[in-house]
């Protein structure tokens, strides 16, 4: 197995770019990062619409990348990091399955090199910084009725919803509040999307944390929070790198969720990736509808790298549950709901055309899925405008069991393409949104609440207009309810509320019964979850 060492050798960064992290990563210095130039192919990996058992996309990256290395190619994959919220509740681990993981997995799906936990400190610093300055009266110009700025946890705990804060003498002040996820935290989106300390500088002092009582925003800025969330951000900034078992390097940095927030790895990392490998493989959240089209709306926009092509992953289980068959008989030969399901996957690889880029599909095979199953989803996924489709075995062969599929990525990315945006900037909020509805999850009109409407309109007027739209929405559906299965179409999408997120850089509206702190199911992934004798984990996929 190959060292850090050995990795950072293969990546071509000197022996003081590299400090080392215990014994299993290393963070990339940043200086190291800002000096280099990207010079090769990126490609994103994406999927149809998930089922709630997963439908292996991260597998998939991971395999593809082993599968390029044995075609002879020197690739780097970039993935975010893992939340501890999804380990311990309903998905598990995020490092992959089988023999397409990278590792040391316990390690980089628990706490890794502590980068959300910096991320997190420095969140609820700020909301208490917020709630002392109002206290000793330091910034008087606040008005604690319009907070906004809600605190963070990195476990999915319902309570924490909505609560009440500053209850008890001397406490206050008192105001209904509530908890977000860790990565739902701006912060997180900040860390993902920054390109250097004075760009991240730059995006914290933007932070909104609430409102005067003449609705003028308060920042980060004005309660002085700046400096001591970048003391806090410092390591977190530096990018992490491991490996694949196969041994192709790996950075694993930033970890905002793909409903919520834009759900893609950093821009740092790429930016690495891309200077030192032939090829980059990356990774978007959920499905096209979500973690595609934000990477292309928002990350592009950001950092100015464009990628040569798509991996959309699907599975015969998930294409049949989006034919209507229920999840205990998903095992079972269906080809009449495998046929309706295959909808969803159009409308994915519709989506990535949409935006001018060409579309590799990629079946995630499982042992139980028949010859007959495998043909109708090649046929059909080239009939609805796929440039290639090929089978996944990474899980059970590793490298081996994705080389063809790694031959068809290469070809994609030669062939002519631009990035086409579906909206410029300066559409307003509310044709955004419209042009999202109507041509990305298949609505026919937008319903607005009363009170979204009227802060989308207000942030017109403050100047935050012309920033992209981070849509918060349910990852089970392409509509915002995930009881629409399929491809939906000719239905109203709701918006129930909006919020700025000025120092990421967009203006994330919710859709649906969206929660920006999941609960834990009624039997969490914890209850499988114990050490043996020896200390080791066990229970963590």
């Amino acid at each position: 197995m190959k060292t850090i060492l050995d990795l950072s050798n293969e990546m071509g960064l000197t022996s003081d770019a590299i400090e080392a992290y215990g014994s299993y990563a290393a963070k990339i210095h940043l200086d190291a990062v800002q000096s280099l130039s990207p010079n090769s192919p990126l490609v994103v990996v994406t999927a149809m619409t998930p089922t709630s058992l997963g439908e292996g996309k991260t597998t998939t990256s991971i395999g593809l990348v082993q599968g390029l290395a044995k075609i002879g190619r020197r690739p780097m994959l970039t993935l975010r990091q893992p939340s501890i919220g999804p380990v311990f509740g309903i998905k598990g681990g995020g490092t992959g399955g089988g023999k397409a993981r990278i590792i040391p997995e316990e390690k980089i799906n628990l706490h890794f090199t502590g980068d959300a936990h910096s991320v997190a400190t420095a969140h609820n610093l700020l909301a208490a910084l917020v709630d002392s300055a109002i206290y000793h009266k330091t910034n008087v110009a606040i008005d604690p009725s319009r907070i906004e700025w809600r605190r963070v946890t990195n476990i999915g705990d319902r309570v924490l919803r909505s609560v009440v804060t500053g209850l008890g003498p001397s406490n206050g002040p008192m105001r209904e509040a509530g908890f977000d996820i860790d990565a739902a935290s701006e912060i997180m989106a900040i860390l993902a999307l920054t390109k250097g300390y004075d760009d991240l500088r730059q995006r914290l002092s933007k932070l909104v944390v609430g409102y005067t009582k003449n609705h003028e925003p308060v920042t980060a800025d004005d309660v002085n929070a700046v400096g001591p969330m970048m003391v806090l951000l410092n390591d977190a900034m530096k990018p992490n790198l491991v490996q694949t078992m196969e041994g192709q390097p790996t950075l694993v940095h930033a970890g905002p969720f793909g409903n919520i927030a834009h759900g893609c790895s950093s821009i740092l990392a790429d930016k690495v990736a891309l200077s030192t490998g032939d090829i980059t493989i990356t990774e978007a959240g959920f499905g096209a509808d979500l973690g595609f089209e934000k990477f292309a709306h928002i990350k592009t926009r950001a950092s100015g790298i464009k990628p040569q092509a798509a991996v959309i992953v699907v599975t015969i289980r998930a294409l049949k549950w989006h034919g209507g068959v229920p999840m205990k008989e998903l095992t079972s030969p269906n080809l009449n709901a495998l046929q309706q399901g295959m909808s969803n996957m159009d409308h994915a690889i519709n989506i990535v055309r949409s935006f001018g880029i060409p579309a590799v599909v990629a079946i995630n095979r499982f042992p139980e899925d028949t010859p007959e199953e495998i043909t109708a989803v090649k046929h059909q996924a080239i009939q609805g405008g796929a440039f290639g489709v090929e089978e996944s075995l990474g899980f059970s062969l590793g490298g081996e069991g994705t080389k063809d599929l790694a031959e068809i990525v290469m070809s994609a990315c030669e062939q002519t393409s631009e990035l086409r945006y579906l909206y410029p900037l300066t559409t307003s909020i509310e044709k955004k949104v419209e042009i999202l509805a109507t041509k990305v999850y298949g609505a026919s009109e937008v319903v607005w609440a009363d009170s979204a409407i009227l802060k989308a309109q207000r942030y017109e007027k403050m100047g935050w207009g012309r920033l992209p739209i981070c849509m918060a929405k349910t990852h089970s559906s392409i509509s915002a309810n995930p009881k629409l299965l399929g491809r939906p179409t000719g239905y109203a999408f709701p918006i129930r509320d909006i919020r700025i997120a000025a120092g990421a850089g967009f203006v994330y509206p919710l859709a649906g019964n969206i929660r920006t702190l999941p609960g834990l199911p009624k039997t969490p992934n914890a209850y499988n979850m114990d050490i043996d004798i020896d200390g080791n984990i066990c229970g963590m996929s």
